[in-house]
């Protein structure tokens, strides 16, 4: 029979053995990163997407700045080769920062990647903004100067106690967001840029060369986008015209003639064109399209149109009264309301039709009993 003692002797040299020879670190379970547990944000700008990754630290009652925790300039750790280290901007590996596309930070440019990221803190409420082509280090024990992407400097701002050290985006726009680091009761600002239209488009240009440049919409879109923001004509038409070319409907000729308007052109065939094309509702758009920018005669004749094709849905009369009374040709107005009423129109249409007709003075008590 076995000695147990025996066994668990050698049960005691086996782990200790495998201890020293590290074969059991590798089987350590996760456990939580405490105190300081791991962290990401991320914000989409345009069609670029900002990421940070980092710790969060707590305040825990401590001092924060000019300590050991947020030292102040640049200082030997006493640790790794930097002589002259920043603050890391959170705890333990290092705090990284990715930008999917080239970006301006505090209006200097940055490429596309991801960089280390560090704050030289000065005592007079400035600091420098660092992003270090060295992302893997731990900390800023091995940060090098040589290695800096780019610095900028800013101004800190006091803030309410922040508790958790905090990344976050705030003022953001369709091209910009500022990146904001608050702990304790300081922040540290820096807007990030993107030149969208350029990526959008350059974006563009690729997805087109896909499965995306198959069919008449992503050509379609992509001029459309130039429409909104008008940019790009020339390429625009001539992706419109793809489009067309594959699919000829109320939404490509309708981005077509738009762009034609937007380059100076003489439009009027190219909005015909979609209106013979167009659905009830799509014709609709286009009439009070044209109706606020003032066409109104054209809008009239797109109006008209509609209830030509569509002469038993009453809110194409409804539509036809509010051109009318635009134009303050009000006999007309009122014809086309009492039209549309006399027809059950649905809730919102009668309501619109009876709301005009008192505008006009006519008596609506009729119209308001019904039903």
């Amino acid at each position: 029979m076995t000695n147990p003692t025996i066994i668990k002797i050698a049960l005691c040299l086996f782990l200790s053995s495998k201890l020293i020879s590290g074969d059991l670190l590798a089987q350590n379970i996760t456990i939580p990163q405490a105190p300081s547990p791991a962290a990401n944000v991320s914000q989409t700008i345009g069609i670029s997407k900002v990421t940070i990754n980092y710790s969060r630290p707590s305040v825990k009652e401590r001092a924060i700045w000019g300590t050991q925790l947020a030292h102040y300039g640049y200082v030997n750790l006493g640790f790794g080769p930097a002589t002259e280290a920043p603050w890391r901007a959170g705890a333990n590996e290092n705090t990284i920062i990715t930008f999917a596309d080239d970006a301006t930070v505090a209006g200097k440019t940055i490429p596309a990647g991801t960089y280390g990221f560090f704050i030289g803190i000065h005592e007079d409420g400035a600091a420098d903004i660092i992003f270090s082509k060295n992302s893997t280090s731990w900390g800023s024990y091995s940060y090098n100067q040589q290695e800096d992407q780019l610095r900028v400097k800013v101004s800190t701002k006091e803030i309410a106690h922040t508790e958790r050290l905090t990344f976050d985006f705030v003022d953001i726009t369709d091209k910009s967001a500022t990146v904001v680091l608050d702990w304790e009761k300081k922040r540290f600002p820096f807007k990030v840029e993107f030149d969208v239209n350029d990526i959008v488009l350059a974006n563009a240009r690729n997805e087109l060369r896909s499965v995306t440049g198959f069919g008449w919409q992503g050509f379609t879109s992509a001029a459309r986008y130039c429409v909104q923001n008008n940019i790009n004509h020339e390429e625009a038409l001539a992706w419109i015209d793809k489009a067309i070319a594959n699919t000829k409907n109320f939404n490509t000729v309708f981005v077509k003639a738009q762009l034609i308007e937007q380059m100076g052109k003489d439009s009027g065939a190219q909005y015909d064109e979609a209106a013979q094309l167009a659905n009830n509702a799509q014709l609709n758009f286009l009439a009070y399209a044209k109706m606020g920018k003032g066409e109104h005669e054209k809008a009239l004749e797109y109006f008209k149109l509609n209830t030509e094709k569509h002469p038993n849905d009453p809110n194409t009369f409804d539509s036809l009264g509010e051109c009318y009374k635009t134009m303050e040709e009000n006999k007309l107005a009122i014809k086309a309301f009492k039209k549309s009423l006399s027809m059950n129109p649905p809730q919102r249409v009668k309501d619109n039709s009876i709301k005009l007709l008192k505008e006009l003075g006519v008596d609506t008590s009729k119209y308001e009993t019904e039903g």
